[in-house]
């Protein structure tokens, strides 16, 4: 893990560091998100792992994982899409957190 843009070591001045290689003015919050899944999608299980362990505390993900079941309790949803329900919720974590290490708030989406 020698990336410097890796996002185990982003500290809020270094994301400053992804809004600065966009040239368009400030990330929208669709840009952002999709700046993020590309990132993850480069991570081996491994750095994934370690990502999720230092930005995301156990009560939180003991808290998507109990969530999810009891959301698709007697929904009809496959058991494949109900198995991921708590790393979807956990993505939407892990966006949060880094729009809140942001030095300023992304544009919102356009709805």
């Amino acid at each position: 893990m020698d990336d410097p843009r890796h996002p185990i070591r982003f500290t809020p001045e270094e994301v400053e560091g992804v809004e600065d290689e966009h040239t368009d003015g400030p990330l929208t919050r669709e840009e952002l998100a999709w700046e993020l899944v590309e990132i993850l999608d480069e991570l081996s299980a491994e750095e994934l792992s370690e990502l999720v362990s230092k930005n995301v505390p156990s009560e939180a993900h003991d808290f998507f994982t109990h969530y999810a079941r009891e959301f698709s309790e007697g929904l009809p949803i496959e058991k494949s899409i109900r198995a991921r329900l708590p790393n979807l919720m956990l993505l939407g974590y892990l966006l949060r957190l880094l729009e809140e290490r942001l030095p300023v708030e992304p544009e919102p989406f356009d709805a």
